[in-house]
């Protein structure tokens, strides 16, 4: 996909790491992806630092806070925005809850942090001068995002009336239960329902990053203190996928599309 210059409105557009060693997490990252980083200083003293494939600026990561209430690393993901304010403003009318009201980040654009119904944390990003990723769906970059939740049908319905999400279901995906979130007509992201086995797991939205080879990358991540959580599989059409731990704690997915 050639580089991203905008992104519309109700699709996922950014997503950065908050981790507890961010030099230990630009080694592990820089390895497996071939990323390069630059710290960007910030007007509350901690470096956000963006990670770069072939020059273009694909994610970032940071340091953790106290403000983050003791959570293990993590991944965020985030969906573009024309207006933070009135996004922040209908959360709670559909059932959700803001954690983190809107702010401005410097000349770069406006956040906030909501939490579904069902208790899974998205990003709300309302771009200035940073508009997102500059690539997607490649090789190195961002390519998917997947709620994984207790009550899909509650979390249907809270998407549906805040950003206008449709679904659809993927037959060929776990029995038909895979359902795929449409915005506008663009397929942006799926949802799983937890299933008990899997414990107490809590809802969450998981990144997936694309890459060339999805076996070489989990014996490359497991070489960099990484750690496999499940099995490699393939689900056709689809492509080959796996569940990833960084060394520092953040669960992450990489998948290999078909050729």
């Amino acid at each position: 996909m050639p580089e991203m210059t905008s992104f519309q409105t109700g699709s996922f557009c950014w997503a950065d790491l908050a981790t507890n060693d961010t030099e230990g997490a630009k080694s592990f990252y820089a390895g497996l992806f071939g990323w390069q980083h630059v710290d960007m200083p910030t007007d509350v003293g901690i470096p956000y630092t963006m990670l770069m494939k072939d020059g273009k600026q694909v994610c970032a990561l940071y340091a953790m806070g106290p403000d983050q209430g003791g959570a293990p690393p993590h991944w965020q993901g985030y969906v573009a925005a024309e207006d933070a304010d009135a996004v922040a403003a209908a959360v709670a009318e559909h059932g959700g809850r803001v954690l983190m009201p809107t702010m401005d980040v410097m000349d770069a654009g406006r956040m906030l942090m909501l939490q579904d119904p069902t208790g899974a944390v998205l990003g709300i990003w309302e771009p200035k001068q940073h508009l997102g990723a500059q690539l997607w769906n490649e090789p190195g970059a961002i390519c998917w995002n997947e709620l994984l939740t207790r009550d899909p049908d509650r979390a249907e319905r809270f998407f549906g009336d805040l950003f206008g999400w449709t679904t659809k279901i993927n037959q060929s995906v776990m029995e038909g239960k895979y359902r795929i979130f449409v915005n506008s007509g663009e397929q942006v992201g799926g949802m799983i329902r937890i299933a008990p086995e899997w414990g107490d797991m809590p809802p969450n939205w998981t990144l997936y990053l694309g890459v060339d080879d999805c076996d070489g990358t989990i014996a490359e991540a497991e070489k960099l203190g990484g750690r496999l959580l499940f099995p490699a599989m393939e689900i056709e059409h689809v492509g080959r996928f796996a569940y990833l731990q960084d060394p520092q704690g953040a669960v992450f997915a990489i998948i290999q599309h078909p050729a």
